[in-house]
């Protein structure tokens, strides 16, 4: 049974895509929950403002970064401020990043695919490496959190790029859960986040499928939030990802096909996808 955080204070915690939208709520959790220090990171830099006004003078030191997490040297550059800075976070929130919904063969290499593969996958695995050897070496009670999402567990027409993107994201977080547990880092837990569409602007037009209805960010978050602080190794949102990724692990390919295609509608929730403006 994994320790559950109390308080925050004395923490620090550093949130990837906090200028808006769930980003920004988790900082707000962060600062509610006395952290010490909340570090923003975002490349939208009249936003990361923003957010940084409304959190400051409640108690918490907000730092705020311009950081473009699909650029490996800009993750570089801003790491060191923060190792220089505060130190290495106790709390890594990899919450920021991007979905273009079309066929695969519409993509653009470069600001479609590179880019999503970029932000959505490689920026977790450049932030985690930059601050994981100092989060070990101290030994305090530490969590990350890697924001995936039910499309890296269930194929779906109009994702193709976004999906592989996240399936590579759950892949590698819970091998690094089983990592730091088999080397005996067990103050560090991480927490894989798989949910279906939320309200956030990011999938506007998408349907949610059958049974599922799109998630209200700020319930999500909190919840995200608590799952952190016990320590908890995967959560699926809402309940039909899993019932989902049952179903597809039994039936036959052509049979499931038909389930989500036909009943459940999942093949057809991307279909007048038109995302944030």
């Amino acid at each position: 049974m994994n320790p559950t955080i109390g308080t925050l204070a004395g923490s620090t915690v550093l949130i990837t895509g906090a200028a808006m939208g769930m980003g920004r709520m988790y900082a707000r959790l962060a600062v509610k929950d006395r952290a010490s220090h909340v570090i923003l990171w975002d490349i939208n830099a009249g936003q990361l403002e923003e957010a940084a006004a409304e959190l400051r003078g409640a108690g918490s030191e907000i730092h705020t970064q311009v950081v473009d997490v699909g650029r490996l040297e800009s993750i570089e550059e801003a790491a060191q401020v923060v190792r220089d800075g505060v130190g290495a976070p106790d709390i890594l929130i990899n919450n920021a990043g991007i979905v273009r919904g079309k066929y695969f063969w519409e993509h653009d290499q470069r600001a479609d695919i590179a880019e999503t593969m970029n932000i959505n996958t490689l920026a977790l695995m450049h932030i985690t490496r930059e601050f994981l050897p100092s989060m070990i070496s101290r030994g305090r009670t530490s969590r990350i959190v890697n924001v995936a999402s039910a499309a890296g567990l269930l194929a779906n027409p109009r994702m193709s790029v976004y999906s592989s993107s996240k399936w590579a994201v759950i892949g590698w977080s819970d091998s690094l859960r089983l990592e730091l547990a088999q080397a005996g880092h067990h103050h560090i837990k991480v927490t894989t986040f798989c949910p279906s569409y939320i309200k956030t602007g990011m999938f506007d037009g998408a349907r949610g499928p059958l049974l599922t209805p799109l998630l209200e960010p700020g319930p999500v978050t909190e919840r995200v939030w608590r799952a952190m602080k016990d320590g908890q190794p995967m959560l699926l949102m809402p309940w039909t990802v899993k019932l989902s990724s049952a179903l597809r692990g039994v039936l036959p390919i052509a049979a499931w096909d038909a389930v989500a295609g036909r009943v459940f509608g999942v093949y057809k929730s991307m279909e007048h996808f038109t995302g944030r403006k």
